[in-house]
């Protein structure tokens, strides 16, 4: 496969994003939708994740309580969060090949922007949301113009320089941001439904339809002809240029695209952590988001998705660990690197680049392949039997 060093790093095609596009000409036509099975299928995980509030389920050792209960409420909702901000990156680094090292700050954008319209205005949460929406999108549109003028290395420096910029801006005005010490969600405007505890469920609910907008605008950029452009510039921006098509406009497009689904993503963040800290625009979260991605498979969208979600539970449960009394018990040798979950997440980010590939997604697609590679002998076995 080859990579054009004008467009960045070139990802690992899965079942979600084809190795070679054909759709580059202009007499492509559209790819062809999931059959009704998937669909279906698609619609049951949401009807599952739309009802986990109102039984009663636990999973010991993955969530810290019932699916009822407001902390693993919340947990579940930020997993969503977390697995929709994952889908926006794909969009940019997954479908055309940039790769960016400030996607955090469209998510501070988003949860930033919102609390200070929510806290220097008297607009409701409605337009308040769609203020930052247009702030997000002229920052997205004007930066991205600046930074597509490089490529490759030379663009994640920039989107790099971009974020710490952003990343100073926070810190540094405590007047507006709160600085250090984040910013506190002013809930004179926003519905009562999105506040408290006790509605938990309600943001819950707020962060699977979040997933659900989000994964769905993906897939229809990823199988629009924009889309089949940009995967073709990923691949080799030089014959796009010769077929005359114009790459620079469907990078500006796919960036702009998952710049602005971060910043609803943010605002979604916002509200159901009732703030924002400097951490979430700083280039670590990035990082972070970059390691989502790749845990559960570059390339995917269904990727990006699990990804999001272990990574989170992951993240909250591995922190439970290290603060237990089991660790703290063991030897020095065993409790200092256990006592760590960053060390314990970059060393399974290490084993997944090492052994996984295909990350968590093509891990179970090759574990399917190999059960059904298995089951045909027997099938063969029994057609020739009496």
């Amino acid at each position: 496969m080859s990579t054009d060093t004008t467009t960045g790093t070139s990802p690992t095609p899965t079942a979600d994003a084809p190795a070679s596009p054909a759709p580059a000409g202009p007499g492509a036509g559209p790819r062809r939708g999931p059959g009704l099975p998937r669909l279906l299928g698609m619609l049951g995980l949401v009807a599952l994740l739309a009802v986990l509030p109102l039984v009663n389920l636990s999973i010991p050792g993955v969530l810290p309580g019932a699916t009822y209960t407001p902390g693993t409420l919340q947990l579940m909702a930020l997993a969503l969060v977390f697995a929709s901000l994952a889908l926006t990156y794909h969009v940019i680094f997954g479908v055309a090949g940039l790769l960016s090292f400030g996607h955090a700050l469209y998510l501070a954008i988003g949860a930033y922007g919102l609390g200070i319209v929510l806290d220097r205005t008297d607009l409701g949460l409605v337009p308040a949301m769609a203020l930052t929406l247009l702030g997000g999108a002229v920052v997205a549109l004007v930066l991205g113009a600046v930074g597509l003028r490089v490529g490759g290395i030379s663009f994640a420096m920039v989107t790099l320089a971009f974020a710490q910029a952003g990343s100073v801006l926070i810190r540094r005005n405590s007047d507006v941001t709160g600085g250090e010490e984040g910013l506190r969600l002013d809930t004179t405007h926003v519905p009562d439904a999105l506040v408290g505890v006790t509605d938990t469920r309600n943001l819950y609910w707020v962060a699977v339809v979040l997933l659900v907008v989000v994964f769905a605008l993906v897939t229809w950029f990823e199988r629009s002809r924009a889309g089949h452009v940009a995967a073709a510039t990923r691949e080799n921006e030089l014959r796009v240029r010769v077929l005359g098509l114009r790459p620079f406009a469907v990078k500006l497009l796919a960036f702009v695209t998952g710049s602005v689904l971060a910043v609803v993503v943010g605002m979604v963040y916002l509200l159901l952590q009732s703030g924002a800290t400097p951490r979430i625009a700083s280039a670590d979260f990035t990082l972070t988001i970059l390691v989502i991605v790749v845990l559960g498979g570059l390339g995917s969208r269904w990727g990006a998705v699990v990804g999001g979600i272990v990574y989170t539970l992951l993240d909250q449960r591995l922190t439970a660990l290290a603060a237990s009394d089991a660790v703290e018990g063991l030897p020095a040798v065993l409790s200092v690197p256990l006592g760590e979950p960053l060390f314990i997440l970059g060393t399974l980010f290490i084993l997944v680049v090492l052994f996984v590939p295909g990350g968590l997604v093509g891990l179970g697609a090759r574990l399917a392949g190999a059960r059904s590679r298995a089951g045909r002998p027997a099938v063969a076995a029994g057609e020739d039997g009496p």
